[in-house]
């Protein structure tokens, strides 16, 4: 929400800015990363980082070259020039096939119409070592390469420009009939080329003429160059790179609604400053340069907000809270009452202390999807309410909170098990996988076997050796973890004295801290290493 004219005044005359209100956007500016935080009202809802020597591959254009095709994936395999060959379904090959291959049949009378393409017909149109043309629609993730389409799209401050499509559309959170109707005869006074379809986004809304036909000339001057470089290379070559993280900053985040724009970077500050020059005098005025003595995202209080994105429990307002546990197949969701206990101990004040835990829930839920990048798979699993019109209630509220994701996401009523089920598109690697690996201690199970599972387990593998009866297995050494070894010389010391006189053999302990808590060394008096039996 926007700063109103009070508040503007007010921090114009103390010379202080309260972060506690108002929509700001804060650059930090290091060696080796970037990060951007779009804070509203003193809380971050959207965070983003990018580290230096990488890049963004959603929304580059590539001419690729056709490595291989799965006729049961109805997919084929493109070679994009990097490590992993790119994922292109036969139904994102359509349009390409549409403005490049055509097809023509003629009837019985003679007469030549267009085919209409159809999925089945894209292998035959694109063999094997055949060039297209692809747009990344989703980066690499994990051993997974990245999805392409062929219905590429170039994005403006204003527009989006769609090559090989010759629709026109509005966006729809333009809802006023008589703007709408201004921006379509705009466009309609353009002479676009052939083949050049069009959308208004949103911000288009109230822009003068001129700004949106410089708008659109900028676009087609972006794709008249791709096209140059798709004509003069051969494949796999980029013909068009997103740009990198400051730059998409001022083209998607610099509007009307946005307060400040504070960054710790002088050179930063000045070339956004030349880029929003093009946009507005007002525009250019808003980004300013910080320079406090405090780190910036500790200024402005986001650095902490940022660490307990990770934690797995996130408090709500109310006293209640949330708990988040993503796995391979999806993201899990708990919510709870806490401490929220009401006042008081009547069904209704309970009715109203549950449907309030849950609508905070859902604001938190949907903000938590954005700062942490999570996508795919969701299931929240809400308090129980029995009231149906509570039920539609929270899942209009989270219908709500989702408008403003730019992901798309697809959202399921709540169930008779009190569960929602939802969609998250998954654009990139979520937050944590690209700050963090897996535990090397825990091999990413966030858990180790206990002191007493330890000596349960030596027990059992001592029993195996000593079964044997071999003789240069009565006499044998055993190194083990500081922490099981005091587990074995307090608690199981007896078992094991009782072992020793089971199978009449001798038994030494150690312990040796570089040993893992869950690695255990048995060898014989020579040095020999014994292992159990396969």
């Amino acid at each position: 929400m926007a700063l109103t004219f009070v508040q503007r005044v007010k921090e114009f005359l103390t010379g202080k800015k309260d972060i506690r209100t108002g929509t700001r956007l804060i650059i930090n500016c290091e060696k080796l990363e970037n990060r951007v935080a779009l804070m509203e009202n003193g809380l971050v809802e959207e965070y983003t980082i990018e580290r230096t020597g990488t890049s963004t591959l959603v929304g580059s254009i590539f001419k690729g070259k056709v490595r291989n095709i799965e006729h049961g994936l109805k997919a084929m395999f493109i070679d994009i020039g990097l490590e992993k060959n790119a994922f292109l379904h036969f139904w994102d090959a359509i349009p390409e096939a549409i403005s490049n291959q055509g097809m023509e049949e003629v009837n019985r009378g003679g007469k030549v119409k267009q085919k209409r393409i159809k999925a089945e017909d894209i292998p035959q149109l694109y063999p094997v070592g055949s060039e297209i043309m692809v747009q990344v629609t989703k980066g690499p993730i994990g051993n997974k390469g990245p999805r392409v389409t062929t219905n590429i799209s170039l994005a403006g401050r204003l527009l989006v420009l769609m090559p090989q499509n010759d629709q026109f559309g509005i966006s729809r959170k333009i809802e006023e009939p008589k703007e709408r109707a201004r921006l379509r005869k705009i466009v309609e006074s353009v002479n676009l080329p052939d083949n050049l379809g069009l959308i208004m986004r949103t911000e288009a809304a109230g822009k003068r003429s001129r700004h949106i036909v410089r708008d659109l000339s900028m676009l087609i001057e972006q794709w008249n160059s791709v096209n140059e470089i798709r004509e003069s290379k051969p494949a796999p070559v980029c013909c068009f790179r997103e740009p990198e993280l400051i730059e998409r900053t001022v083209r998607d985040f610099l509007t009307e609604e946005i307060d400040e724009v504070a960054c710790d970077d002088h050179a930063t500050v000045e070339r956004m400053q030349q880029m929003a020059a093009q946009i507005s005098r007002r525009a250019r005025r808003r980004i300013t340069h910080y320079q406090g003595q405090s780190a910036i995202f500790e200024a402005y209080g986001i650095q902490k907000q940022i660490d307990n994105a990770f934690y797995r429990q996130v408090w709500l307002p109310c006293g209640g809270y949330i708990v988040i546990d993503q796995t391979e197949a999806l993201v899990s969701i708990d919510v709870n009452t806490g401490r929220n206990k009401g006042t008081g101990g009547s069904r209704e004040p309970q009715d109203k202390v549950l449907v309030q835990t849950n609508m905070e829930a859902a604001a938190e839920v949907a903000r938590q999807l954005r700062l942490r990048n999570m996508g795919g798979l969701i299931v929240v699993d809400f308090i129980d309410m029995k009231n149906r019109k509570d039920q539609q209630a929270v899942y209009r509220a989270m219908l709500d909170h989702l408008k403003r994701d730019k992901a798309k996401t697809q959202v399921l009523p709540i169930s008779q098990f009190g569960l929602m089920e939802m969609t998250r598109q998954r654009l990139h690697e979520s937050l944590s996988s690209a700050l963090y690996e897996d535990c090397p201690y825990c091999k990413g199970h966030g858990q180790v076997k206990t002191t007493f599972t330890m000596s349960i387990e030596l027990q059992r593998l001592l029993a195996s050796i000593l079964g044997r009866n071999r003789p240069e297995h009565k006499t044998l050494t055993v190194v083990v973890h500081p922490e099981v070894m005091q587990r074995l010389r307090t608690e199981d010391g007896e078992l094991l004295v009782s072992m020793e006189r089971q199978y009449e053999a001798r038994l030494t302990f150690r312990s040796d801290p570089t040993l893992h808590r869950e690695e255990i060394k048995i060898t014989t008096p020579n040095g020999e290493e014994v292992r159990p039996q396969p």
